[in-house]
């Protein structure tokens, strides 16, 4: 069996009744906010599959093993993350006292 990590953007995600089904019926387990494990002797392939059918396409799916670390397998990743631009206005900050 392997260890599976899934985080989920629910502000795409719209009906997430069958998701939750599915993660319930796995015993997935909550990770934080989004987030679940669970373990499973199926493939990533397999397992991307399942879950693409359980959700609108518009959702982002990230899916994390411990051999091939996380892949996209709905959706793909922002141009720009929320935490873009802290780093220099933390530096700005400093230099000013």
């Amino acid at each position: 069996m392997a260890r599976y990590w899934l985080s989920i953007d629910l502000g795409f995600l719209s009906g997430h009744e069958r998701l939750y089904e599915w993660l319930d019926s796995n015993e997935a387990k909550e990770c934080g906010e989004n987030v679940a494990t669970f373990l499973s002797k199926k493939s990533k392939l397999q397992i991307a599959k399942e879950l693409a059918g359980l959700v609108d396409q518009e959702c982002r799916l990230y899916l994390i093993d411990l051999k091939s670390s996380g892949k996209f397998i709905l959706g793909k990743r922002k141009r720009k993350a929320p935490w873009d631009g802290y780093a220099s206005v933390a530096t700005e900050v400093e230099d000013s006292a």
